[in-house]
């Protein structure tokens, strides 16, 4: 069977390799590169599943790079730092990673992350088109609807653009209205990981998707913060 495609972007040969080897002998397809640049062009020649991103790198660091995929494709994208400062995290998510590793790190934690992102990610399936799907798969709240099946989200008549973990943070609220969510419960839902009480990536990616879904991100209509429990959507 076919587990998928993994591009592995690290101008280090020795983090690349290694990485393919416990990709590989996990059932996964792998491409590497060794910059964003040639990840970019990668990318356009081939299907690619998940992308495991190096921030540190020569023509085109990660950072620039997530930027740039993220205007081309909707694929997990899981970035490596040997910077462990929640800045660096910080700016990571903010650019549209969906997870984060401080090197070095553990390669069964790695694949165990990519699993986790990829079986979120094809839970939706391949999709068409947001009109096509079933009144069962589609969320509307006001003027905002979330197709479930097609994995797309719309403003009145303008399609979003939101990361996969975004997508997912927004659909676990939007299908328990009501219900008040905490980071600790966001985060194991989504992440299938225990929660460390200083991780602040919870926050991060509300902040990301209330900028994408909020006329005024400041005072939301959607997503509502209850202070000191978390996060809801109440409509």
């Amino acid at each position: 069977m076919d587990k998928g495609t993994i591009l592995i972007v690290d101008d280090e040969k020795e983090i690349r390799d290694l990485v393919d080897i416990y990709l590989k002998s996990d059932g996964y397809n792998t491409i590497k590169a060794c910059d964003g640049l040639e990840a970019i062009n990668i990318l356009q020649e081939n299907e690619i599943d998940l992308i495991i991103l190096d921030v540190m790198m020569p023509n085109l660091n990660g950072i620039e790079a997530c930027l740039k995929i993220r205007e081309m494709k909707e694929m997990p994208i899981i970035m490596l730092s040997a910077k462990s400062e929640d800045i660096d995290k910080i700016l990571g998510l903010n650019m549209g990673a969906d997870d984060y590793l401080t090197k070095p790190f553990n390669p069964l934690e790695l694949v165990a992350r990519v699993k986790s992102q990829l079986r979120r990610f094809y839970k939706f399936g391949k999709k068409e088109s947001a009109s096509t799907a079933d009144d069962k798969n589609l969320i509307q709240i006001e003027d905002l609807s979330i197709n479930l099946e097609t994995h797309e989200v719309l403003l009145g008549d303008n399609l979003l653009k939101l990361t996969p973990t975004e997508f997912d943070i927004l659909s676990l609220l939007a299908q328990s209205r009501g219900k008040v969510f905490s980071i600790e419960n966001i985060y194991e839902s989504v992440w299938n990981q225990e929660f460390m009480t200083s991780d602040n990536t919870v926050m991060v990616h509300i902040r990301k998707i209330r900028e994408k879904i909020e006329e005024n991100p400041r005072n939301p209509r959607f997503i509502k913060t209850v202070w000191g429990v978390g996060y809801k959507i109440e409509k």
